[in-house]
C-alpha cells in the first residue's frame, strides 16, 4: 500500500496487520514494543492512530521475535538492538545465553536433587561426589558517607553469608539473621538442607518481630556440602560466579527497579539513577514471611564466588567485578580489593563481601 504521507516521493509502507503477518508478530506485541522504544513504526495517523512500518523493519521485527523465542527480557532486546556494531550484538546475545546455560545447569542440579529425594534413593543431600574444599574471607566496611556500619558479613567451613540491615534497628537484624543461619554449620541436618535453609530464613524473620517498624534486613547465605551447595537469597545483596573467566551473577534482586528493567519498562542506564532504586519487594522482617529463594548448585574446583551487598554493586561495575576477581589473589586480596574500589568510587553506602574459592582438598598426612 502507499504511505499517507505527501508529495511525489512517498514510499509503501505495510499496515500493522500486514507487517504483523509478514514478522509473525501479533498487534498487541507491536504496540507494546513501540511503547518500549524497541520498534518505532516509520508513520502514525494523526485522526486514527494506525501504525505503518517500512519493509526494511522487518528484519529488526524478526530479531525481536527470535530474542523473545530465547526468553531475552525485553530491556536486554534493547541492549542489543542498540549496539553499535553487529560484532557487539552478538557478544551481548553470546553473553546473556552463558548467564542461561549457567541458571540452567542450576536448576537440573535442583531438579535432580529433588527427583532423587522425592523417588526415596537420596534422603538428604548427595554426597556420592568428590567433597571439594573451600578457602574463604569476608570483611565488611562502613563506607565514606553512613554513621554506621549496618552490613554483615560472615565466613565458616559451610557457611558464607552477607546481610544489608535497614531501619534504626538495622545492624542487630543483620547480625542476628546471620546468627540464625549458624546452628547449620555446626551440625548439617538430616534432612531436605533446601528445607533446613528455608526454615532458618523463616526463624530469623521470627526472631524480629519485636524490631521497630522498618527494620529487618537483606540476605545472600550459602551453605557447602561435599561438592553442592545451597543458596538462600532476600533482598538485592547479590551471588556471583566466576567460572572460567566469566562472572555470572546467581542471584535476582528483589527490587522495584529490577521489577521495572524485567518488565522492560526501564532500561539499565535508567536503573542506575532511579529514584526508587533502594525500593525493595522482598526483605527480612518481623512483619510478615520472607519468601526467600532458595537453590541447589554444583561447584567445580577453580570456581570462585562472591557475595557482597549493594554498597559494592551500586558504584562497582560487573566488569571492574570479574576483572577483580580473575585477577592473581587469594581471597582475603579479593575481597580487600573489591572494598576498595567501592570506597573510591565514593562509598555512599556500608559494602560486604564473602569471596570463597572453590578447591580440591589438599591431601592429608599418608
Amino acid at each position: 500500500m502507499a504511505s499517507p504521507g505527501s508529495g511525489g516521493g512517498r514510499v509503501d509502507l505495510l499496515t500493522i496487520g500486514a507487517f504483523a503477518r509478514a514478522s509473525r508478530l501479533s498487534p498487541k506485541a507491536l504496540r507494546l514494543y513501540d511503547s518500549l522504544g524497541l520498534l518505532t513504526p516509520a508513520h502514525v495517523d494523526e485522526v486514527s492512530g494506525y501504525r505503518f512500518y517500512r519493509p526494511d523493519q522487518l528484519e529488526q521485527a524478526r530479531m525481536v521475535a527470535w530474542l523473545r523465542r530465547l526468553g531475552m527480557p525485553l530491556a536486554r532486546i534493547q541492549v542489543v538492538l542498540t549496539a553499535g556494531t553487529p560484532e557487539q550484538a552478538a557478544r551481548e546475545i553470546a553473553s546473556y545465553w552463558a548467564e542461561t546455560e549457567a541458571e540452567l545447569i542450576s536448576r537440573q542440579a535442583l531438579a535432580a536433587h529433588l527427583i532423587r529425594y522425592l523417588s526415596g534413593s537420596e534422603p538428604a543431600m548427595p554426597g556420592t561426589r568428590p567433597a571439594l574444599t573451600i578457602r574463604y574471607a569476608a570483611r565488611s566496611d562502613i563506607g565514606r558517607h553512613r554513621e554506621r556500619n549496618q552490613d554483615t558479613a560472615y565466613a565458616g567451613r559451610r557457611l558464607l553469608a552477607v546481610a544489608d540491615g535497614m531501619g534504626a534497628g538495622g545492624e542487630a537484624a543483620s547480625a542476628a539473621v546471620i546468627e540464625a543461619l549458624k546452628p547449620l554449620e555446626a551440625a548439617l541436618p538430616a534432612g531436605n538442607l533446601l528445607n533446613a535453609m528455608a526454615e532458618a530464613v523463616r526463624q530469623a524473620g521470627a526472631s524480629l518481630a519485636d524490631a521497630g517498624p522498618g527494620t529487618g534486613t537483606t540476605l545472600t547465605a550459602m551453605l557447602w556440602s561435599g561438592s553442592q551447595l545451597v543458596l538462600v537469597h532476600v533482598g538485592d545483596t547479590r551471588a556471583y560466579l566466576l567460572r572460567a573467566g566469566e562472572l555470572f551473577q546467581i542471584t535476582h534482586d528483589h527490587s522495584v527497579v529490577q521489577a521495572l528493567l524485567d518488565e522492560g519498562k526501564i532500561t539499565p542506564e535508567e536503573a542506575e539513577s532511579h529514584p526508587q532504586r533502594s525500593l525493595l519487594l522482598r526483605a527480612i522482617a518481623g512483619d510478615g514471611p520472607a519468601d526467600p529463594d532458595v537453590s541447589l548448585h554444583d561447584a567445580q574446583a577453580g570456581d570462585r564466588y562472591l557475595l557482597c551487598s549493594d554498597g559494592l554493586t551500586t558504584v562497582v561495575s560487573p566488569g571492574v567485578i570479574r576483572d577483580t576477581l580473575s585477577a592473581p589473589g587469594d581471597a582475603e586480596q579479593a575481597v580487600a580489593q573489591l572494598i576498595d574500589l567501592a570506597n573510591q568510587a565514593g562509598g555512599p553506602d556500608n559494602i560486604a563481601c564473602v569471596v570463597a574459592d572453590v578447591a580440591e582438598p589438599r591431601p592429608g598426612p599418608v
